[in-house]
C-alpha cells in the first residue's frame, strides 16, 4: 500500500501558536510540530552557495537536534544544497557577467552534504535536487540537461531516494518524464510561480510514474511577495483559497497512490496564507474527491 504524507515547507513560525503550537515562543517547535503531521520539508540548507566562501553545510548539532525531535515514523524530505544545483553563482546585477560555481554536480560535495544527514538517515524521504530556470546562458539545451544529470545520477550513493525539480516549463516533456523512470528518480511537482499547473504536468508524467518509488508535490503560490503584503508575514488564516486548484491535486495525489506511489505533499505558507490550514483543507478534499 502506498503511503500519502503531508506537511509544510519549514516549520519555525510562531504565529502558529493556536493553530500546531501551544505558544509562539519558549517551545520545541519541531517537537510540537510532529505530534500533529508525518513529514515535513527541510529548506534552510538549500541556501549555501556565496561567493569567495566553501558551501554552507548543515551544522552537525541541528541535525542531531532534529532527530531527537520527531519520532521513528517521521520524515523529513530534504532541499539539497544550491551549491550542487546551481550552475553558476548568482548574478549581482542584470549584466554582470556569469561566473561559473565549481560544486555543480560535485559527487565530492554532495558525499560530505550525506555524511552531515547521518543522524536523521533513518527518517529520510526524498532528497530534492532544486534547479532554478536554466536560460541557454546557463544550459544549452534540455539534452544538454539531462547529459549533466545523467552523467551524475550514475554514480549516486545507494540508501537514499532522490528527486528532481526544474523551473524550466519546455523541460517537462515525456523524454524529461522517462529519464526520472530509467534513473529511480522522483519527480518533484512545482505548484506555482510561473510553473504549469501540476495537474496538466501530471497528464505528461502519469505513463512513466508507474512502477516509481514516490513523489513529491510543492504547494506554492504565484505571488510571493503580494501574498506577504496581504497577511503581513503572519500566517494563520487562509487570505487566498485555492479550492479548485487544490481539488484538482487531491484527484491527482489520489491517482498516484492508487497506482502504488508513495506521495508527500509539502504546503508553503505562501500558497494561500497559512500552510497548515492548507495542509488541513487539503486532507479534507482528499476525502471527497
Amino acid at each position: 500500500m502506498a503511503d500519502l504524507r503531508t506537511g509544510t515547507c519549514s516549520w519555525k513560525y510562531p504565529s502558529w501558536a493556536g493553530i500546531v503550537y501551544s505558544a509562539p515562543k519558549g517551545i520545541d517547535y519541531l517537537a510540537e510540530y510532529a505530534r500533529r503531521y508525518d513529514t515535513v520539508e527541510v529548506d534552510q540548507w538549500f541556501w549555501s552557495l556565496f561567493p569567495g566562501a566553501r558551501p554552507k553545510l548543515p551544522n552537525p548539532a541541528d541535525v542531531r537536534a532534529y532527530r531527537a525531535a520527531v519520532p521513528d515514523g517521521f520524515r523529513f524530505t530534504v532541499k539539497i544544497p544550491n551549491s550542487l544545483t546551481l550552475t553558476h553563482y548568482y548574478a549581482r546585477g542584470k549584466d554582470a557577467p556569469l561566473v561559473e560555481n565549481p560544486s555543480f554536480l560535485s559527487h565530492e560535495l554532495l558525499t560530505e552534504f550525506l555524511s552531515r544527514l547521518e543522524p536523521i538517515h533513518d527518517t529520510l524521504g526524498p532528497l530534492m535536487f532544486q534547479f532554478e530556470y536554466l536560460n541557454r546562458k546557463k544550459m544549452a539545451s534540455q539534452a544538454a540537461f539531462l547529459d549533466a544529470i545523467g552523467e551524475f545520477v550514475a554514480g549516486l550513493p545507494s540508501g537514499f531516494r532522490f528527486g528532481v525539480e526544474i523551473r524550466n516549463p519546455n523541460y517537462l516533456d515525456d523524454s524529461y518524464f522517462a529519464f526520472l523512470h530509467r534513473t529511480g528518480l522522483a519527480p518533484v511537482f512545482l505548484q506555482g510561480y510561473y510553473m504549469p499547473p501540476v495537474t496538466d504536468v501530471f497528464e505528461t508524467a502519469r505513463e512513466t510514474l508507474a512502477g516509481g518509488g514516490a513523489a513529491v508535490i510543492r504547494l506554492h503560490g504565484p505571488d510571493r511577495k503580494a501574498i506577504e503584503r496581504e497577511t503581513g508575514k503572519r500566517w494563520n488564516a487562509i487570505v487566498a483559497p485555492r479550492d479548485e486548484e487544490l481539488k484538482g491535486i487531491a484527484r491527482m495525489t489520489n491517482e498516484i497512490l492508487e497506482s502504488g506511489i508513495d506521495v508527500y505533499v509539502n504546503a508553503n505558507n505562501h500558497y494561500e496564507g497559512s500552510a497548515p490550514l492548507t495542509v488541513e483543507r487539503f486532507r479534507q478534499m482528499l476525502l471527497e474527491v
